[in-house]
């Protein structure tokens, strides 16, 4: 069951009773929000949200726009897509007539790879960037990438920084790149400027904390919680330097699917996509909010715009503050728990969201080095092959344990990030967003991994003897 305590599956969270609410009355009275005509007061709750969210990330809400799209990649497409027509004037209507290029992180959400060949680009056209040791991109390989590509005569259609990854809730340097992309525009003298889309579809929601009182720390919250939240601030509160930016309320907004929301900075930048009236003849003749006349949809559900006014109006700054404040509480816990055990250790303990990836090891491993020697020793190959397999043992365990009532339903990552020699690192995986997980629930984690261990160590020995015999 998603959004019980015991389920840390994935970013999916419980979904309130108010939000609910506005999916239903929106079903019910199906709106239609491409045009107010269509939608009224629906209409407004959309123009309302966009306002909340923008005054949120630190948006001018005179200035900034959006709409609600059809999730996540949505709302990158549509990122994506404004800056293609910033780099390339004229797409809309004859094609991509030059080589134009996004850049991306390798821990970037693989929807980029999707959005670069619907939009006509070419998967080739998409460049993915290493990320450091801490899951964001790598600003020097970033520069070096785009300089090349500079030199080279192409067009930069987007640069996308993720602030929230879905594995490990990396961040990438939005500050730094928003800098880089200023500094190589006056360098190179572009008669554009390449279009910063931040993929916060998880880490927006972290923007309560912007104003919040770390020092004084008024909500109560453990050193390490403190620490945490501190640690994704140092990166979300410069969302508003992005030309546009993704959020999903159905994410961290406790929302039912789907309610995804795109925000750009400057609302002219939508006239961009926007079509004629002559081609919409039977629609748009009055009326005072037209957004259809600019998305890519024409229909539009009014059950997003009402989920999401419902929580941001249920919760206020403060409530959210205090539901995530506790799940990533409940997270920071369970590393501690992970840490206090010599057959565990957490692979993303510096990066600050509620999403924990781990590994498991056997007896007589060393956790204090097998984590560095592993990735960045060759010769410890087939120890990571050995491990990684290991690792899937340890998952089928808890995972069987879970579907029969016993214990908590976690997840597992064939690749949280490649080693320096090219292999990829399994890790075990638990993503906290439950407002009702409490110790006992984090201390289950921990006992199922242990008791895996414990099977897995039997089976492997039987195994082993059985050859032997």
């Amino acid at each position: 069951i998603f959004g019980h305590p015991r389920t840390q599956q994935n970013v999916i969270p419980p979904t309130t009773i108010p939000s609910v609410i506005g999916v239903l009355i929106a079903s019910l009275y199906n709106p239609n929000i491409a045009w107010d005509e269509y939608s009224h007061l629906v209409a407004l709750a959309e123009v309302e949200v966009v306002g909340m969210t923008s005054k949120m990330v630190g948006y001018d809400a005179e200035k900034a726009s959006g709409v609600f799209t059809f999730g996540g990649t949505g709302t990158t497409l549509y990122g994506v897509k404004l800056g293609l027509e910033k780099a390339c004037p004229g797409t809309m209507q004859n094609g991509t007539p030059e080589e134009a290029i996004v850049f991306v992180s390798d821990a970037g959400h693989y929807c980029a790879t999707n959005i670069v060949g619907w939009l006509g680009m070419g998967t080739n056209n998409l460049v993915t960037i290493p990320t450091t040791h801490d899951n964001e991109i790598d600003l020097t390989q970033l520069e070096q990438s785009v300089r090349e590509a500079l030199t080279d005569g192409k067009k930069i259609a987007a640069i996308i920084a993720t602030l929230g990854t879905t594995d490990a809730f990396g961040l990438d340097d939005l500050e730094s790149i928003v800098a880089l992309r200023d500094t190589l525009v006056d360098e190179f003298q572009l008669d554009y400027r390449p279009h910063v889309h931040a993929d916060a579809v998880i880490g927006w929601a972290w923007s309560v904390f912007n104003d919040y009182d770390l020092e004084g720390n008024p909500l109560g919250f453990r050193p390490r919680t403190v620490r945490a939240l501190a640690g994704a601030g140092r990166r979300i509160r410069h969302l508003s330097l992005a030309d546009s930016i993704g959020i999903d309320f159905h994410k961290t907004g406790f929302t039912p699917y789907i309610s995804s929301l795109v925000l750009v900075k400057n609302r002219e930048d939508l006239n961009l996509v926007k079509r004629h009236p002559e081609q919409m003849p039977y629609l748009y003749h009055f009326g005072e909010h037209r957004p259809g006349m600019y998305t890519l949809e024409t229909s539009r559900a009014g059950t997003g715009p009402l989920a999401a006014l419902a929580n941001l109006r249920l919760f206020g700054e403060q409530g959210l503050r205090v539901i995530l404040g506790h799940i990533v509480e409940m997270t920071q816990l369970l590393r501690e728990h992970l840490e206090g055990h010599a057959g565990t250790t957490v692979l993303n303990r510096d990066n600050f969201g509620t999403v924990t990836l781990f590994r498991a090891y056997p007896e007589a491993v060393d956790t204090f080095s097998i984590k560095r020697q592993e990735f960045e020793d060759a010769a410890y190959r087939e120890s990571l092959l050995a491990h990684n397999a290991y690792n899937q043992e340890i998952f089928q365990y808890v995972h069987s344990e879970a579907m029969e009532g016993r214990g908590v339903v976690i997840s597992t990552t064939d690749c949280y990030r490649h080693t320096t020699y090219g292999e990829p690192i399994v890790a075990l995986k638990s993503y906290i967003l439950s407002p009702f997980v409490d110790e006992a629930d984090v201390k289950t984690v921990v006992d199922k991994v242990l008791e895996a261990r414990v099977h897995v160590g039997k089976n492997n020995t039987a195994a082993t003897a059985s050859k032997g015999s």
